[in-house]
């Protein structure tokens, strides 16, 4: 369960006191998610969702993150709100952790995406970096090519346990992608989400209705974003490609914004590096979280087999870019 911090009904209601949401009716914790603690909040006056930040999160960070849902919510794309308190603040403190009250989002997140759901999730892709095109704060990728090295540093003998002779297939990956041309700021550039996985995204049958956890939203490419998407929505669980679910996604996107010819060029990078970062990240929560641990961490060898794929891949059409 994605609860590492307990929140007593004491100070629950201290906190609560500071904001005009109503009276608690319910409060419970949410199992999904690995980074935070996150809770189902109800109250006489609506539902919300109550996250204390634990894990990966920089406290610095944390207003840029409300900064992107804010100026989200006010170009009407569907993700959490920011809840003010009556300081006029959205962060605050609990249990000795900040936090922050968001609005409860309606939907569904797919547990088997369908092409359907794929094409409306890059459709939803498009219009969030549309919607972000004129915010202007920045933050750095901290889990960018230069992260990756961070990651990697001392990791080689983990992943031979996992595989043996994995340490020097992910060599070869870090070799191509860290100094990548196509990695560099010439491609377009705005704010992404980064880590908009099915878990992220909401719907209600087909229809896409929002995103959330936009907490490693940050300024990188944009075709980095479809890339980080691709490798989460259009592999099955045997990491084999589905191009049906990864053309949709595509198509998705691109009725709303075309790709740019360096994008296309640069797709087959961007998603091999796009699956360096999460099978590192994987790798490091796998070596690293106790066994007794409350979250079982996922298995990183999922983007090795993700990885397999890419290293075979020469042009966007083979993800399904027409």
């Amino acid at each position: 369960m994605a609860v590492y911090t307990h929140v007593s009904d004491e100070a629950l209601s201290a906190f609560l006191a500071d904001y005009d949401i109503g009276s608690p009716r319910a409060f419970k914790g949410i199992a999904e998610g690995v980074e935070n603690s996150n809770y189902y909040l109800e109250t006489d006056k609506g539902r919300f969702i109550l996250t204390l930040f634990e894990k990966r999160a920089d406290p610095a960070d944390l207003p840029y993150f409300i900064a992107v849902k804010r100026h989200l919510a006010a170009k009407h794309f569907p993700c959490p709100e920011p809840i003010i308190a009556r300081d006029g603040e959205a962060l605050r403190s609990l249990e000795g952790r900040p936090a922050v009250v968001i609005s409860f989002l309606d939907g569904l997140s797919p547990r088997a995406p369908t092409p359907a759901q794929c094409r409306e999730l890059g459709t939803g892709l498009a219009r969030m970096h549309a919607a972000l095109k004129d915010f202007d704060q920045t933050r750095e990728n901290a889990l960018g090519p230069a992260g990756w090295l961070k990651l990697w540093k001392g990791r080689a003998s983990e992943a031979d346990k996992l595989e043996t002779g994995l340490a020097a297939l992910i060599q070869s990956d870090i070799d191509a992608t860290v100094h990548a041309r196509p990695m560099s700021t010439e491609l377009p550039r705005g704010t992404i989400h980064a880590d908009l996985f099915p878990d992220n995204a909401f719907f209600l049958n087909d229809r896409f209705t929002g995103a959330i956890d936009f907490y490693f939203a940050c300024t990188d490419a944009l075709a980095y974003d479809i890339a980080v998407c691709i490798n989460a929505w259009a592999f099955e669980a045997g990491a084999e490609y589905n191009y049906s679910k990864g053309a949709a996604l595509i198509a998705g996107y691109e009725s709303v914004r075309k790709l740019e010819p360096l994008e296309r060029e640069a797709l087959p990078l961007l998603c091999r590096g796009a699956a360096l970062r999460f099978f590192l990240t994987r790798l490091v929560d796998w070596t690293d979280t106790p066994a007794d641990a409350l979250v079982k961490p996922k298995n990183p060898l999922d983007y090795a087999q993700r990885l397999r794929f890419h290293r075979t891949v020469r042009s966007a059409g083979e993800y399904g870019v027409e």
